[in-house]
């Protein structure tokens, strides 16, 4: 059983913010910055992958409603939603959940791309394209 299916069960204590029939949503205990939360579906789905689509909209909306609410309560200057899908990802709970982290001026977090711009040619551009495309056409036919 997973950390999350416990706080589900209430096997294990947690910091509650928002629960319904179908999605919970706490306090992450690693509180990267204040107001740091966690909204997961109550029924364990590992990633994006599996989690049916009406579930995954709910989801979705409980979290939004949630991050207005949480950048207001704290006067956050911007919020992040983070979602991690396999262990490559950085997904270390394999209970699929949305991180809610405010945003706050000089509060040293830090979430990261690499500009690759400089190292990909028209042709790359081109064939990444083209690869999304054909499995995307693939999945409508």
């Amino acid at each position: 059983m997973s950390v999350f299916e416990k706080i589900v069960a209430k096997e294990i204590p947690s910091y509650i913010v928002y629960e319904d029939n179908l999605v919970m949503a706490f306090l992450d205990i690693m509180q990267s910055t204040k107001g740091h939360t966690l909204v997961i579906p109550k029924k364990k789905y590992e990633n994006i992958f599996e989690i049916p689509e009406e579930l995954l909209k709910h989801l979705i909306a409980v979290t939004k409603m949630l991050a207005e609410k949480i950048k207001i309560a704290f006067n956050a200057d911007g919020i992040n939603l983070l979602n991690n899908n396999g262990k490559a990802a950085g997904q270390t709970v394999f209970h699929y959940h949305f991180h809610i982290i405010p945003r706050y001026e000089n509060d040293n977090f830090k979430v990261s791309f690499e500009n690759n711009a400089d190292k990909l040619t028209k042709a790359d551009y081109e064939m990444r394209l083209n690869t999304i495309k054909k499995h995307l056409w693939n999945k409508l036919l």
